[in-house]
């Protein structure tokens, strides 16, 4: 079985993390999980890199937390936009789609 996984390029796991929480507020385990799953299993988040992330995040004022109680009963701390926030997911998104076209015009040449 080949491994599908591939590393991040530096600044990609933000502008994951922000889109998942577009969405709606998750606690990180659901967040992780999301994004593994959206991604058919090729982006795999591990906890040692996704609560760093989550955390200079909220330093940044682009998420804020809070803890709840999951569905099974159990205290987690759900992370939601700010509206920080979704305007860096609006700058990062162009960034990436401006950045993503210009790599497949290099691709594309012969």
């Amino acid at each position: 079985m080949v491994d599908r996984r591939l590393d991040l390029p530096q600044g990609t796991l933000d502008v994951l993390i922000l889109k998942a929480l577009a969405l709606e507020p998750q606690h990180g385990w659901a967040l992780s999980n999301r994004i593994r799953q959206i991604s058919s299993d090729v982006l795999v988040i591990q906890q040692g890199t996704l609560y760093p992330a989550l955390h200079r995040m909220e330093r940044r004022g682009w998420i804020r937390s809070r803890w709840e109680t999951t569905d099974k009963n159990r205290r987690a701390k759900y992370y939601e936009l700010t509206r920080s926030g979704r305007k860096q997911l609006e700058q990062e998104t162009r960034n990436w789609q401006q950045l993503a076209s210009a790599v497949a015009s290099v691709l594309g040449t012969a």
